[in-house]
């Protein structure tokens, strides 16, 4: 029986992973799961079938263990609500051994809750000593396994929420983005945002992740546009380009006669070297004839009208 691999999701907006389902087949998207992780058992959301899977990490994909019952949902959410409480005393632990370097973001119990793991930040880089700290918390939770797991500045800011930099009253990764996509300046400059630090960064101090949103269509579009400071003909005579507007398909031209801006769409201009160029063509002489009474424009001129008469 080959494998039907479904995609099953451990939070509400995070990453997709891949399971085996051939030890429930008749599972469908909505049922939630239980499968055995490197953290420990978890129970996720299955969110469909995957028609066309990679290729699995580690040779074959995990299975389903099983389908949760009525129980297992009622136990995820007892260990939920204790969640916040776990929080709360790892933090205090943490000022209690004199580490001000990291900052507790989250406690996570396993459905079961057999194993806590604690999500933590640092800027400070390389391994910190957690050990004191483990031992601390384990005494609070004698029969859980505790685990201390560091993540980096996107995931803090996913976490921790909040509102974002252009009004929405969540940030892009704590709505729907699932992964997160390398992002570079290149992309700022290509879309002509401003390059101060305030507007392309975002709450989490790296490069805000809407900057790959558009980036393509910019990239695209500017193909077929003249860059700034190049020479155009306008109707309104000669210029020169200011400024690009991509998404417009359009520039802003100082006009050379009375320095005026003026906007045209790309239709509306020509490129002053391409007809500079055929200008130039047009006064040399004739590479046959020379300057001595060469008529084969005149000849071109005169095969064209007979082939129109056949």
């Amino acid at each position: 029986m080959d494998p039907v691999i479904v995609g099953i999701r451990f939070q509400e907006v995070g990453k997709l992973y891949h399971f085996d389902s051939r030890n429930v087949p008749d599972i469908k998207a909505g049922d939630f799961a239980i499968v055995h992780t490197s953290r420990g058992h978890q129970m996720g959301r299955v969110m469909g079938i995957i028609q066309n899977p990679p290729k699995p990490p580690r040779g074959t994909w995990k299975k389903i263990e099983r389908r949760a019952t009525a129980g297992d949902l009622v136990l995820r959410q007892t260990w939920e609500k204790k969640e916040v409480e776990a929080l709360i005393n790892c933090r205090a632990e943490t000022s209690k051994v004199g580490l001000k370097n990291i900052k507790i973001v989250k406690g996570e119990f396993t459905f079961d809750g057999l194993r806590l793991n604690f999500l933590y930040n640092s800027e400070e880089e390389g391994d910190i000593n957690l050990t004191k700290l483990q031992k601390n918390m384990k005494k609070l939770y004698p029969n859980t396994k505790i685990e201390m797991r560091r993540i980096g500045p996107r995931d803090f800011a996913r976490i921790v929420g909040g509102m974002g930099a252009c009004g929405m009253e969540a940030r892009c990764c704590s709505k729907f983005l699932t992964e997160f996509s390398p992002i570079s300046i290149k992309m700022a400059k290509a879309q002509g945002v401003s390059l101060d630090p305030s507007e392309i960064t975002g709450m989490c101090g790296r490069l805000r992740c809407c900057l790959i949103y558009e980036y393509e269509q910019y990239v695209e579009a500017r193909k077929t546009l003249p860059k700034r400071k190049k020479r155009v003909i306008t109707p309104a005579g000669e210029g020169k380009v200011i400024d690009v507007l991509p998404l417009k398909q359009a520039v802003v031209v100082r006009l050379t006669e009375d320095n005026t801006r003026v906007e045209y769409s790309i239709e509306d201009i020509e490129p002053w070297a391409e007809l500079e160029a055929l200008r130039k063509k047009s006064k040399e002489p004739c590479s046959i004839h020379g300057d001595s009474g060469c008529s084969c424009n005149r000849n071109d001129r005169r095969k064209k009208t007979n082939n129109k008469k056949k």
